[in-house]
């Protein structure tokens, strides 16, 4: 991607960026589109069921990012209000029931001024999907395999609710110490917090294990759920001072100061605060 500010920087970026993709993808096609300057990164969960009926579960915040990579993501999204997550989520299902679309999917937006600018479909489940189940009380893995045997959506819209606040912090194997290194090695000691109503972990690693370099960074998943956006902050920075991890470096220091800085804890956040305070 290229930045251009003017019709001359236009021009270079438009020479630069079609010999780059030229060289790396072998295609030298290039499109162009509005730059934002401080946009949120918005997604809406759709599910269809290929038989004319899909809805929408609301919307996730994951402006949070480090070099186009989301590092904390939330549910429901601090700057929408009901009345435009109704409008932007019918939107999202109308289109996802007109094309008979089957399973879950994902429609991510740059948000800005009150503004949604479209960015793609993903048409899978996302890593950030746990607090959208714990606000909506759904099981997402679920009803994507019911739909994916031909079984009807059991739900519709007005059957779903956004019930309190949800937080995911994705725990990787890097070191912000060392502007993000990745970290590999053995869990030599390895405890996350225990689980309950308010903390949920999804993790595919165990103690005495190996973190090697041939895999994705990502240690865990930590999620919390509060009765409303405080509570599930709070529940989030207890839950990040008690989950130990020896062996490697990971990014949990860098989590904790990230959900305790003022501009997170206000919700205002873009998809640059990341790079702008740290």
């Amino acid at each position: 991607m290229k930045l251009a500010r003017t019709a001359k920087e236009l021009e270079n970026a438009f020479r630069t960026a079609r010999s780059e993709a030229k060289a790396a993808f072998g295609n030298d096609e290039v499109y162009i589109e509005k730059y934002l300057g401080t946009p949120r990164h918005i997604e809406i969960q759709v599910f269809g069921d290929g038989k004319g009926r899909a809805v929408h579960l609301g919307e996730r915040d994951c402006s949070l990012q480090r070099r186009h990579q989301k590092v904390l993501e939330e549910a429901p999204g601090p700057a929408i209000d009901a009345e435009t997550r109704a409008r932007i989520g019918k939107v999202c299902a109308d289109a996802v029931a007109s094309i008979n679309y089957i399973g879950a999917g994902t429609i991510e937006f740059l948000y800005e001024n009150g503004e949604f600018f479209f960015i793609e479909m993903n048409t899978r489940l996302q890593v950030e999907h746990p607090v959208t189940e714990l606000t909506t009380g759904l099981d997402l893995v679920e009803l994507m395999i019911r739909v994916a045997a031909g079984e009807e959506l059991p739900i519709r819209q007005e059957d779903v609710r956004i019930d309190g606040w949800s937080i995911e912090a994705r725990v990787y194997a890097e070191d912000p110490f060392r502007n993000f290194l990745p970290s590999t090695g053995r869990l030599v000691y390895y405890r996350p917090p225990a689980e309950n109503e308010h903390v949920r972990v999804d993790t595919g690693v165990y103690e005495g294990g190996e973190v090697s370099m041939y895999y994705d960074p990502m240690v865990a998943k930590l999620v919390t759920w509060g009765e409303d956006r405080d509570q599930a902050i709070r529940k989030m920075r207890a839950a990040l001072d008690k989950f130990i991890v020896r062996g490697i470096s990971t990014n949990i220091a860098f989590l904790s100061a990230l959900i305790a800085h003022e501009k997170y804890r206000t919700g205002n956040i873009s998809t640059n605060t990341i790079a702008e305070e740290y």
